[in-house]
């Protein structure tokens, strides 16, 4: 007998998300899930913090605020909440909800999922949690369960875990598993999803933007799926917003997790009708035999001054601020342990405001003492407000110094993680690891991410091969791969223009490393992109990533490359070691860089 689909939505795509979305959401249109995405590595940095501060803490309190609100609309309209809302403290949200519940007199059953925290394991980390996949969400669902909130799960979870419960799936129905991840992937991150961030939003009407509806999927028994949004919502949902988010934080053709290693290089997508997407042909294999485990701690602590030079003479302005600094630094009893200049060139000639005739040189120190950052180097720069360069001042003045954070991935088999479902009359399902994963040299336990792929090869764009792993056993038949597309003619005119006006970009962090998804939109820009943008090209493009490596990826159904760089965010957005730490316009700024492109695609 068909099961009949499951009406997929999301409600938030990070801790701070739009408040009102779950309202939304709910009043919006008929759903079966409301599904809402809390975490990240930053985040569960911020919750450790709350929880040294009280114990009861560690969840994303706004997820109460907005049940507050939404709890009696869920119950009455029939639609099950699942989120990992639960952070550090899943136990902890599932009883407030509870309290939460009895208090409005609202009769639902809510449930838990525990077993990621493994701080015991690792003291010397502030939280350490392992990446869980959905089969304890789907063991509450199972029991009854109308809220179920969660510890750090991957983001698709949230997606596999109900579908799970919905249709069925066996362990092994990897083709299933995977297409459900898939839309897990694209719902995850919200209105990233209908038009949020997205490359071309310039080609369409403002009014249509200024409040995107958020996704949900239309998840169908065969692992299928629609990605779409509410009648009357503002957004888009097309080819390029669902390609847009396939490649935010994602790297090659395999992306692994818990559940199913999902292969990138299989999906379709079809543009079925106005804001409605199919995606389909996904194929799975086994998960990984690891899990992802993350790990926060304090790295030390840092401060920053931006200085303001205006108007002439600015290198030398900004030489001088150095040296006067430098020296006063080198004279201090601890000189920090690493110092970073970095002078953003905003200035413009005969500028009509002051403002636009200013540049912005950026200080930034780090340190594992406190002392050492803190009010010796914050004198230093203020004492230089009469002895500095003509027309001194900071955009702020600099504290004592605050704390930072360091992330790091681990790796522990399936078996080493006591992942359990803990239902709302207090029984304890334990959830059995994967009994079936895939071993492949550099394949992870890692969060849907990765399993990092060769290089292209030296021949540029015939490296499609070199790109993805050796062929393996495949759960049922995958579609024959994409040829290789042919080069555009070398002699066709070009013009020199950015990039943006051709592909779009996407990108994103993960710990220390970011990837740039970057797509187009025909055949033949394909042709062109694929042949052009190699990883020397890219390098040159983006000359901070000149001397770090850089990993191409072919995923020729997107007509799409994903670079992988590694190590450019140091040791991960909370370190801050960048002037864009999440790496979310690294992406933008390749689109705005200028190469020769054929005159037929301008």
């Amino acid at each position: 007998m068909t099961v009949a689909p499951l009406r997929i939505g999301n409600a938030s795509g990070f801790y701070g998300d739009r408040f009102d979305a779950m309202r939304e959401m709910l009043t919006g249109g008929p759903l079966d899930v409301l599904t809402g995405d809390y975490l990240a590595e930053l985040t569960m940095l911020i919750l450790g913090r709350d929880r040294l501060k009280d114990p009861r803490r560690g969840y994303a309190k706004t997820f109460l605020g907005q049940l507050e609100e939404c709890l009696g609309l869920a119950h009455e309209r029939g639609v099950r909440v699942v989120a990992n809302a639960g952070g550090l403290n899943p136990a902890g949200l599932a009883d407030s909800v509870r309290e939460l519940a009895d208090r409005l007199g609202i009769p639902v059953r809510v449930a838990h999922v525990e077993g990621d925290e493994l701080g015991s394991r690792y003291p010397e980390s502030l939280a350490a949690h392992a990446y869980l996949g959905g089969a304890g969400i789907a063991a509450c669902l199972r029991e009854g369960a109308d809220i179920v909130v969660t510890g750090r799960v991957t983001d698709a979870a949230l997606v596999t875990g109900p579908a799970v419960a919905h249709f069925g799936w066996g362990p092994r129905e990897y083709d299933r598993l995977a297409g459900a991840v898939v839309a897990g992937h694209v719902l995850e991150c919200g209105a990233q999803a209908t038009g949020g961030n997205y490359a071309f939003f310039a080609e369409h009407d403002p009014a249509v933007l200024r409040h995107p509806g958020f996704p949900l999927a239309e998840l169908h028994e065969d692992g299928t799926s629609v990605i779409t949004k509410h009648d009357g919502t503002g957004g888009l949902v097309d080819l390029g917003t669902v390609t847009a988010q396939l490649l935010y934080e994602t790297s090659g053709a395999r992306y692994a997790g818990p559940d199913v290693t999902a292969r990138l290089d299989t999906v379709r997508l079809t543009q079925q009708g106005p804001d409605r997407v199919r995606i389909d042909g996904v194929r799975g294999e086994a998960p990984p035999p690891t899990l992802k485990v993350g790990l926060n701690r304090l790295g030390g602590f840092r401060n920053e001054v931006v200085f303001v030079l205006t108007g002439l003479d600015i290198e030398a302005k900004a030489a001088l601020v150095r040296d006067q600094m430098d020296t006063a630094l080198a004279s201090a009893k601890s000189r920090p342990a690493d110092v970073r200049w970095e002078l953003a060139r905003t200035d413009h000639p005969d500028a009509l405001t002051e403002e636009t005739a200013s540049a912005f040189l950026r200080l930034v120190v780090r340190d594992p003492d406190q002392h050492a950052v803190g009010r010796t180097f914050s004198g230093a720069a203020i004492e230089l407000a009469l002895s500095g360069y003509p027309g001194f001042h900071v955009m702020a003045p600099p504290g004592t110094g605050a704390p930072y954070g360091v992330f790091e991935d681990v790796y522990v088999p399936h078996g080493d993680v006591d992942h359990v479902a803990v239902l709302h009359d207090g029984r304890r399902i334990p959830v059995a690891p994967a009994h079936e994963t895939l071993v492949l040299e550099g394949l992870e336990g890692l969060e849907g991410l990765e399993g990092p792929e060769g290089p292209e090869g030296p021949e540029g764009p015939e490296g499609y091969e070199d790109a993805t792993e050796p062929p393996l056993p495949e759960p049922s038949p995958s579609p024959s791969p994409s040829p290789s597309p042919s080069p555009s003619p070398s002699v066709e005119p070009t013009r020199r223009a950015p990039l943006g006006l051709v592909a779009g970009a996407r990108s994103g962090d993960k710990g220390g490393n970011a990837n740039v998804g970057v797509w187009v939109r025909t055949d033949a820009a394909w042709r062109w992109l694929a042949h052009t943008l190699t990883v020397d090209r890219f390098r040159e493009l983006l000359p901070e990533t000149a001397d770090l490596t850089v990993v191409r990826h072919v995923l020729p159904n997107l007509r799409a490359l994903n670079f992988v760089v590694e190590g450019i965010l140091g040791e991960g957005v909370a370190s801050q070691a960048r002037f864009d730490p999440q790496a979310k316009a690294l992406g933008e700024w390749l689109r705005s860089r200028h190469l020769d492109i054929p005159e037929t695609l301008l």
